[in-house]
């Protein structure tokens, strides 16, 4: 990891936290597809031998092997799916040790449960203003992307591309 000698809780850059928010962005959409994909992977797994994107992975081959390419196109579905549950996964973690209440009820209305800011702003609206509301939104991204630095989340993150 790349800590500063002596640094007990390292900060996470704007790179990293840029990565969380856009990781939270993403995340009712990967939890959806992870649930459509765990109720329909055998549907899935036909619907590849027997369709046309099996034959169509590579444009070159003519006469490609449609079961062979059916079989990369189940294993590249079942890794999308693997990286997405270890992404929801890290991203709950996460979320669970955010310590500052109105910080958590904020990214959870925002990103977990998925409203847009404006819904977001309403669930709000008679305890804090738009400015503070958008405030705590950024301070759990940057709280969410400080304990992803600690758990060393990055550096896996970096290490699959």
């Amino acid at each position: 990891m790349a800590w500063r000698q002596g640094e007990l809780f390292p900060e996470a850059n704007t790179t990293e936290i840029q990565r969380t928010k856009f990781l939270l962005g993403k995340y009712t959409k990967m939890i959806a597809l992870m649930q459509d994909f765990e109720r329909f992977e055998k549907d899935l797994k036909q619907v590849a031998i027997d369709g046309e994107a099996a034959r169509r992975i590579d444009q070159e081959d003519l006469h490609a092997d449609k079961t062979a390419n059916a079989t990369i196109l189940i294993e590249k579905q079942r890794w999308v799916y693997q990286q997405y549950q270890f992404y929801t996964q890290q991203l709950q973690r996460a979320w669970a040790l955010i310590q500052d209440g109105d910080e958590k009820r904020a990214i959870d209305y925002r990103y977990v449960q998925g409203y847009s800011y404006n819904e977001t702003l309403l669930f709000f609206r008679r305890g804090l203003s738009d400015s503070t509301i958008r405030r705590k939104i950024l301070e759990g991204t940057e709280s969410m992307a400080n304990t992803l630095k600690l758990m060393g989340f990055f550096e896996q993150d970096n290490a699959e591309f």
